[in-house]
């Protein structure tokens, strides 16, 4: 089935299930006059690209930004050759992305000061390359388990890895909203590409600080990891359980956007040992040398013995056949002698 977006009350829907990707996402426009955010995907040469983006400018500006970002980012990628680079066609497309918002500011003094944050994944039969820009999010999740996620580009992150506060602190803190990098604020960009090998049943989710921010991490894991109802409601109920966290709080949330993709298949690159995986199997490996040590000494130790023994009765033996031999003669001698005797006698 080819991609389908939606416009309803509760604002946009994404949709798409072909054979090796099965897509869903959710953009609603919270507690805000208006949602700048914008998601989109497309089915392209180079595999299935998935972008969400969360606008940022006064007036038009915010949404006209993350629109422009996620047309460019789809844009740049369809048009690239089967064979290219699949990361470094990703990281061109937001530079690209970058420029045509700087361009459409310079164009029109109203959009001026207008950027977006941005993430993208491009998953094909190899692996999915992830890219981003600013606090949305990329997770990918494993069952009931992170293993990868994106870090956000932000003040309070920025202080989360040096070890000033939690990630729980910077989440809650009023200064959340303060990025360091995005599309649209200076000439040059630099974004976090990475290539991600995934398994059969993984979630990537792309997701706007306004799914993340709502609720503690281990929550927002624990939510979107629901094996019981299809992905569609899944992604419907996290955006629905955001959205009535908001209105409970006041009802001036943010806007929200997630879209989360299944692969059918597994990449083909595989995914890398993990280093408590490592540690596991160091430590087997490590007892099992000493076990077979400890056998070998036990094995040697036992031959010894048991050489020793063997010997030992070797020797008895060979003494007794001496102490045999030396009867035998001395017998044969006095025999020889009284012959000789009797001889001399007759």
């Amino acid at each position: 089935m080819d991609l389908i977006q939606l416009h309803s009350g509760n604002g946009e829907k994404l949709i798409n299930d072909n054979k090796d990707f099965l897509v869903h996402g959710e953009s609603r426009i919270g507690g805000r006059p208006e949602n700048q955010d914008t998601m989109g995907a497309k089915d392209t040469a180079l595999g299935y690209v998935v972008a969400v983006c969360d606008g940022m400018g006064g007036g038009p500006g915010g949404k006209t930004a993350s629109s422009i970002a996620v047309n460019s980012i789809i844009k740049t990628i369809d048009a690239a050759e089967e064979d290219a680079d699949a990361a470094e066609v990703v990281a061109e497309a937001l530079k690209n992305a970058n420029a045509d918002i700087l361009a459409a500011a310079a164009e029109n003094p109203r959009l001026r000061g207008m950027g977006s944050t941005a993430t993208v994944v491009l998953m094909s039969k190899k692996s999915a390359i992830a890219a981003f820009l600013g606090d949305s999010r990329i997770y990918q999740i494993r069952g009931r388990k992170k293993v990868y996620r994106t870090f956000d580009h932000s003040v309070v992150f920025n202080l989360v890895r040096q070890g000033v506060i939690t990630e729980e602190q910077a989440r809650l803190s009023d200064q959340s909203n303060i990025i360091t990098r995005a599309l649209g604020v200076g000439e040059e960009v630099e974004p976090e590409v990475v290539e991600l090998p995934y398994e059969k049943g993984d979630r990537f989710m792309l997701c706007s600080d306004g799914i993340h921010g709502a609720m503690p991490e281990k929550e927002l894991i624990k939510a979107i990891s629901d094996r019981t109802k299809s992905l569609g409601a899944v992604t419907d109920d996290v955006a629905t359980l955001v959205d009535n966290l908001g209105r409970r709080n006041g009802g001036h949330h943010d806007n929200l956007t997630i879209v989360v993709a299944e692969p059918k298949i597994n990449s083909k690159i595989k995914p890398k040992m993990s280093k408590t995986t490592k540690i596991v199997f160091q430590v087997l490996a490590a007892l099992c040398a000493v076990s077979i040590l400890l056998n070998v000494f036990f094995i040697c130790g036992n031959r010894t013995g048991a050489g020793a023994k063997d010997a030992d009765s070797i020797a008895v033996m060979l003494k007794k056949d001496s102490l045999k031999s030396d009867t035998i003669r001395q017998r044969s001698e006095e025999h020889t002698s009284e012959l000789q005797s009797h001889h001399r006698i007759s």
